[in-house]
């Protein structure tokens, strides 16, 4: 997880830091001028008031209870990614995360693909003409650019309700980093995957290179996509790791997928969210100090009446389902 607020709390040998959820991020603003975040505002619902406002390139719906289901929707664009696309993510994202009715969300494409990665036409201007006195103050000005780039899918992440991603037909370029930051990857048999980046002449900068070898395993594998840019299919890409299920078409894709997200919503969502969070902290720290970090979390969540809940519906043989636990 990347930075935020750090507090240190006692574990069984040493301090251990445990970061908490951060203030929205200061990236928004540097995006071609673009507003800021808005201030996060509750209606009666308990949903972000910027989930109701709606957006222009995503579409946010909210298929169960508990479940959103947000949708990239340029579908007459192939759902390429605009300015207003990675400003949108993040508000959109950071508006979830406060959501305290919100357990599990599903991330699809409007129209015949899933993405067709940056949308040149719009944003290439945003990466070739950049300001600055010398190219000290360009390449500065440059970096701050790809870091607010990077934030759109880092969001993902950093949003504890599990993301599940269903993707159809094309996913290329910018659509592969989206991706790789989501918990759940679903796919239909018509999807097909693509590393394009060298083929513009870059280096893929918004995550794919640091998230995709830990997501397949195969470093070989992962370096031949990304210096080739090859197309990967459907069983490739179910058979290395990338996606765990695939489905005929685009309906069952979704209907899968809400399916998994309703039941993520069931469970208690200190559990499934302190999963998440420790699940990302182990990927990226040793397993000695991840169990360390474990440890301190629970010392605290553990304090929490899901579990007896929990236990009791068990016992009544009701099933998780039949327990209920208070939004988070």
């Amino acid at each position: 997880m990347a930075a935020a607020p750090l507090r240190l709390l006692r574990g069984p040998s040493q301090w251990i830091p445990v970061y908490l959820p951060g203030p929205p991020s200061p990236f928004l603003a540097v995006l071609g001028g673009l507003r800021g975040p808005q201030r996060l505002m509750a209606t009666e619902a308990g949903a972000p008031e910027q989930l109701r406002r709606g957006f222009e390139t995503l579409r946010v719906t909210r298929e169960r209870e508990h479940v959103l289901h947000v949708q990239l929707h340029r579908p007459d664009k192939r759902n390429a990614m605009n300015r207003a696309f990675w400003r949108e993510m993040v508000e959109c994202f950071q508006a979830i995360a406060h959501d305290s009715s919100c357990r599990a969300v599903v991330v699809s494409g409007a129209g015949k693909v899933f993405s067709a990665g940056l949308d040149l036409a719009d944003v290439g201007s945003e990466l070739l003409m950049v300001e600055g006195d010398d190219p000290a103050r360009k390449a500065w000005n440059l970096r701050k650019k790809i870091c607010a780039f990077q934030e759109s899918f880092s969001v993902l992440e950093k949003c504890l309700k599990p993301v599940i991603v269903a993707v159809h037909g094309a996913c290329i370029g910018a659509g592969v980093d989206l991706i790789c930051a989501c918990d759940i990857r679903y796919c239909s048999q018509d999807a097909w995957f693509q590393v394009k980046e060298v083929d513009i002449g870059l280096a893929a900068d918004v995550g794919t290179l640091q998230r995709l070898p830990k997501i397949v395993g195969s470093q070989s594998l992962v370096n031949e996509l990304a210096f080739t840019a090859r197309k990967m299919m459907a069983p490739e890409a179910q058979s290395c790791g990338l996606v765990s299920r695939v489905f005929p078409d685009k309906e069952s894709l979704l209907q899968a997928a809400v399916a998994v997200a309703e039941a993520i919503a069931a469970r208690s969502p200190v559990a499934v969210q302190g999963s998440k969070e420790n699940l990302l902290y182990a990927r990226d720290h040793p397993v000695s100090e991840s169990l360390r970090y474990m440890a301190a979390w629970n010392m605290g969540m553990l304090q929490t009446q899901d579990v007896p809940a929990a236990v009791q519906a068990a016992m009544d043989r009701k099933g998780t389902e039949g327990a209920l636990f208070s939004n988070l």
